[in-house]
């Protein structure tokens, strides 16, 4: 069935607003939705696969677009409609433009040039290219330019992986583990989860299987007191809680309450009584001050550039630049340093991050050690292998997109001593 015309008009009109590059895309785009509440479900769809696309196509759009008639914007909205819904999905196209669409949709983009098809900018092209090599490069910016499966964490609390799978499969919705996450579970297609008794009665939480590892290699056990840093929208609090079988005390620390009050409505659905939401100001707020020494595990999921993110989040890439990086890491080593406060002797700090910049990881954590002399790092081998967890790593996780069909993830584990 062919779309109606004016779906061309709208993804004109909010790409014109994404690529300002003012906020993320998904807040924008929602709000657009919300502004234009006639566009149904299918087209509010296809609209947003449409700017995805472009996101993640950028450079070759652009390039292709050089090329053909009318405005260049309508030119790159029409690129990412044709490579979403095919060019005979779309209603109001001149012949000009069919002809137009046919031509460049049949070039091989693998014969353009690397700089082009991966669709970088150009300081992280140069980076992420001295660091992979042209193959490496090659096969990460394929990867991250796909989109990203539907991962599922299952609440241990609530129920078993196998039955969640057996409950999802007479929905039908087809499901299946994921390969390194005892809880995980991927669906390739992305259902209306919201609705379903599963998401309601919180036995299962929307969460990368990158995420989830993060939250397992914590370690956290029952009765420990343990601090989620920067706790966010509380994904990882809600595994950390879980693993430790809703006993002890588990803070969830972060700097914004919009975030936090998210938060709240997952914890009700997921059964745990022993998380404690807490807003602080920053990281040498009093709030923190009081743990100091106390803590058995404290997780730092950093602030950073969300470059390992790209498979659902391709704007990141258009909004970070290296100045903004560079802000990032100033941030970064002071979380680090006051979360590390909190740990006690013999105790765990997780540093970790989402991002694929060494500057944002290794770096981050060797300035540390530098600096801390009562921390040691624990090996990522050995933490694997207490977790149990089937996964080859060395000193540290690193997790990416085409190795291990994973968001960008890294992480080290410290320790302090006794």
């Amino acid at each position: 069935m062919r779309l109606p015309p004016a779906i061309i008009g709208h993804t004109d009109e909010v790409l014109r607003e994404v690529l300002r590059l003012t906020g993320p895309a998904d807040v924008t785009l929602s709000r657009y939705f919300r502004e234009h509440p006639k566009l149904g479900s299918r087209e509010r769809g296809v609209i947003a696969e449409a700017v995805y696309a472009i996101l993640r196509n950028r450079l070759v759009y652009t390039n292709f677009a050089e090329s053909g008639i009318g405005a260049a914007m309508r030119r790159i909205s029409l690129l990412g409609l044709a490579d979403t819904v095919g060019i005979d999905s779309l209603g109001g196209l001149l012949p000009e433009e069919v002809d137009w669409l046919t031509r460049v949709l049949q070039i091989d983009r693998a014969t353009l040039p690397l700089a082009l098809r991966s669709n970088l900018p150009s300081w992280l092209f140069d980076k992420l290219l001295a660091r992979e090599g042209e193959a490496g490069l090659v096969e990460l910016t394929e990867a991250m330019n796909r989109p990203a499966p539907l991962d599922l964490r299952v609440n241990a609390l609530k129920a078993a992986r196998e039955d969640v799978v057996r409950e999802l499969a007479a929905a039908p919705i087809i499901a299946e583990p994921t390969p390194y996450s005892p809880l995980g579970i991927r669906i390739h297609k992305k259902p209306a989860l919201q609705n379903l008794p599963l998401f309601q009665s919180g036995a299962i939480e929307v969460q990368d299987e990158g995420s989830q590892l993060l939250a397992q290699i914590v370690g956290a056990k029952r009765g420990e007191m343990v601090v989620d840093f920067c706790a966010g929208a509380g994904g990882k609090t809600l595994a950390l809680g879980a693993n430790m079988r809703n006993t002890g005390r588990l803070y969830a620390f972060d700097v914004s309450d919009k975030r936090l009050a998210k938060l709240k409505p997952r914890l009700a659905r997921s059964g745990l009584s022993n998380v404690h939401p807490v807003l602080i100001a920053h990281e040498n707020d009093t709030k923190v001050k009081r743990l100091a020494g106390k803590v058995d595990r404290v997780l730092v999921d950093a602030p950073c550039s969300g470059l390992g993110t790209l498979r659902r989040n391709p704007d990141m890439k258009w909004r970070q630049t290296p100045a903004s990086v560079a802000e990032l890491n100033v941030k970064q080593a002071a979380i680090l340093a006051g979360a590390a406060r909190l740990v006690k002797a013999g105790g765990r700090l997780v540093y970790a991050t989402c991002s694929l910049l060494d500057e944002e990881n290794q770096a981050i954590v060797e300035q540390f050690l530098a600096s801390h002399e009562d921390f040691s790092l624990v090996p990522m081998h050995e933490v694997l292998a207490e977790q149990k967890i089937a996964l080859e790593m060395q000193d540290y996780l690193q997790l990416t997109p085409q190795r291990h069909q994973t968001d960008g993830f890294f992480a080290a584990v410290l320790q302090r001593r006794k």
